[in-house]
């Protein structure tokens, strides 16, 4: 286990923020790393296949620019180490959504874009193919020699990609000897190609990048420094009712935003106004407000809210509390009174997982919420090295755009994984690696 645990002080060791430690997953420790695989054989001029996630945003104006390089970037240091060794890297990942078809451009096509970021970031070529499987793949996996980074085609071409098809698998497994799962953001999905191709290899081992999400967000609900708070916002409640009611048996502290609200303040008796409510989820809401007063955990709800008379930007605003809303007005925003409680809580918690905008932060006018909290968790951590978390795709956007990403401990790459992490589910992607 002594490899696993090197990999994770690598890790953590190169950023001043990740000051407190936790006890590690369990899940994470039986399985090999990088570092282990390393170890166990001479990577030089072998070819070690790489499951990465590769899904960047990319401009709507071309189609094709990356917008957002994080997820890019945070492959890296795995694909760094591993042609340090020697190794020829095969980069697998899928790009959006296809559904089995051939896309040429766009979210859901050719993986094309990313090959020139790439090339920056790793300062080496990289050759790409437009297959995953099959001889192209094949012809150009088995010509590579030593040090040398190969892009396969987007895997979700295939439709069995998502079925976990054994011959999918089985022609991924044909590319290499070796295999590393560094994408956590399809961790939680038993997939083709990242699951079912460790059958067909020697050895498969975790990323960094997987090892320090496992870390992290393990480390935060089985062994978190006291007080621990959860701040969990978003529009529907439905997607995050497993995770909070998970969290009612860790945290000391829930605090809740974005859209959510509304269900919960129906369940409650408010008028809510034209305010976004799921109906179906209002008496789950109630039993969930009574869960955590039954357990003594402190379950806040804003007390007051920005409200507009549309949904659009430049609607009339009012602010009013929980209570008071009324008529056409919706709900886009927590107000300055709840953003003010909100900080005396965050002020006093040592461990922070963030998961869910509190507004639509991408209209400027409903982004205060969202920014503030995303201000307070980045002075925590700077000013009293405070445990901060964030995860899911929009938290990740909020606090990326106001330019406080390297302000906290911990940036998650994948949405649904952080989620599943967090209710305590044991993730395909991890448990078909090889034992340590």
């Amino acid at each position: 286990m002594m490899f696993l645990r090197n990999a994770i002080s690598r890790v953590v060791s190169s950023s001043s923020r990740a000051s407190r430690s936790y006890h590690s997953s369990q899940q994470l420790f039986e399985k090999l790393n990088v570092e282990g695989l390393a170890s166990k054989v001479n990577l030089e001029g072998q070819n070690v296949l790489m499951r990465v996630d590769l899904n960047v945003p990319l401009d709507k104006a071309d189609d094709f620019t990356v917008t957002d390089d994080t997820r890019l970037r945070a492959i890296v240091p795995t694909t760094k180490f591993l042609l340090e060794k020697g190794a020829n890297v095969i980069l697998c990942s899928h790009f959006g959504r296809p559904k089995g078809e051939i896309i040429e451009t766009g979210k859901n096509g050719r993986l094309t874009p990313v090959v020139e970021p790439l090339k920056e970031l790793l300062g080496v070529d990289v050759k790409k193919v437009n297959d995953c499987i099959g001889s192209e793949a094949e012809d150009a996996a088995s010509s590579l020699t030593k040090g040398e980074v190969l892009l396969l085609e987007n895997t979700r071409f295939y439709a069995g990609e998502t079925k976990n098809d054994a011959a999918l698998a089985e022609g991924l497994g044909k590319l290499a000897d070796y295999f590393v799962m560094d994408a956590f953001g399809t961790a939680h999905r038993a997939h083709s190609s990242t699951a079912g191709v460790t059958e067909h290899m020697k050895l498969s081992a975790a990323g960094y990048l997987l090892a320090k999400e496992l870390k992290y967000l393990k480390g935060a609900v089985d062994s978190p420094a006291k007080p621990m708070m959860a701040i969990i916002g978003g529009a529907k409640v439905s997607t995050k009712l497993p995770v909070i009611e998970s969290l009612l048996e860790k945290c000391d502290t829930i605090l809740l935003g974005g859209g959510m609200i509304f269900t919960f303040y129906k369940a409650q008796g408010h008028d809510v106004g034209a305010s976004l409510v799921e109906e179906d989820m209002v008496g789950l809401a109630g039993e969930l407000m009574k869960k955590a007063e039954e357990k003594g955990v402190k379950l806040m709800l804003p007390t007051d809210v920005v409200l507009a008379d549309k949904f659009a930007n430049d609607a009339n605003t009012a602010v009013a509390k929980s209570s008071d809303i009324t008529g056409e007005w919706m709900g886009l925003d927590i107000g300055p009174e709840s953003i003010e409680a909100f900080g005396k809580e965050i002020a006093e918690a040592n461990t922070m997982v963030w998961n869910g905008p509190m507004g639509v932060f991408e209209m400027e006018n409903f982004a205060a919420g969202t920014n503030q909290v995303a201000q307070m968790l980045a002075k925590a951590t700077q000013e009293r090295n405070a445990v901060t978390i964030v995860g899911g795709g929009d938290s990740v956007a909020a606090i990326n755009k106001a330019g406080l990403g390297d302000k906290v401990s911990h940036i998650s790459t994948g949405g649904g994984a952080s989620l599943e992490l967090l209710e305590g589910k044991e993730l395909p992607g991890v448990a078909a690696l090889s034992d340590e």
